[in-house]
């Protein structure tokens, strides 16, 4: 992998991570036009390492009220105010554990290399945010309830199919089920963060494969470039959420994922 495919992926990976549309199905797409076929998953998962950098940051005073609480309660130091954070950080364990079987199972069929069915998964998520076009509630992140975080954890298990956009369907599931818009993007976010901690530890039996085949300079500049672009990717995103305008992407999904279909489905 040279500096300048690196740089592209890390590029690829961070505008398309928090926007709709299916980072790992773009880095599927991107690899076999580059013919990039040998790379182990490590490396997407270190490029996804990069974006969770920017999940913290950005929520970064969530992130330290749910890490004070979940200590408090631990050293058995509660107050009386942390009930709802407690509450919110149940609730992300339940559907991080959910996210962990669905996303265990999936990852042990080996798609990874179809671009063709990641083609047809983006006509799926263009779907998924239709049908969440004007979709919302009044519930916030501390009162989300089980049925909806199990119902957004499973959705984001079936994030972990390339071409199914994370973000789109984990925000599009919590606006269908009576989430306001800022307590969808907010709830799918930070249950990101688990869920990419652990596809890091779980994936890192593969990092003398990465070693070698991309180079380090290959890699850090990759990460760098996933860094910045996934920090202006998610400052846009949420100001698509505040704004109802999720559905936009499915614009933009539809005739890449027949585009995809005709290119590598087609027997010709």
């Amino acid at each position: 992998m040279t500096v300048i495919q690196a740089v592209l992926l890390g590029l690829i990976q961070g505008a398309t991570e928090f926007l709709p549309v299916s980072s790992s199905g773009h880095l599927v797409l991107a690899r076999a036009l580059m013919d990039l076929r040998e790379i182990p998953v490590l490396f997407d998962v270190i490029l996804h390492l990069a974006t969770l950098i920017v999940v913290i940051w950005v929520f970064r005073a969530r992130v330290g009220t749910l890490l004070a609480v979940i200590v408090r309660f631990v050293i058995r130091r509660t107050r009386e105010d942390d009930a709802p954070t407690l509450r919110l950080a149940m609730y992300l364990v339940g559907a991080s554990a959910l996210t962990a079987v669905i996303g265990f199972g999936i990852s042990e069929l080996e798609i990874r290399n179809s671009p063709s069915l990641v083609a047809g998964l983006f006509l799926v998520t263009s779907g998924v945010l239709l049908a969440s076009k004007g979709a919302g509630g009044q519930r916030n992140a501390e009162d989300i309830g089980w049925p909806r975080a199990l119902a957004m954890g499973a959705a984001q298990g079936l994030g972990i199919f390339p071409g199914i956009s994370r973000s789109g369907i984990t925000i599009s599931t919590g606006l269908l089920s009576g989430l306001d818009r800022k307590a969808a993007g907010e709830f799918s976010f930070l249950l990101s963060i688990p869920a990419v901690g652990g596809a890091f530890l779980f994936t890192l039996r593969d990092a003398a494969e990465l070693s070698a085949t991309v180079p380090p300079l290959s890699l850090t500049v990759g990460f760098l470039a996933a860094l910045a672009a996934g920090y202006a990717a998610l400052r846009l995103l949420l100001w698509l959420i505040a704004s109802g305008r999720l559905w936009i992407f499915a614009i933009y999904l539809i005739p890449v994922g027949i585009l995809g279909l005709i290119r590598f489905a087609m027997p010709f």
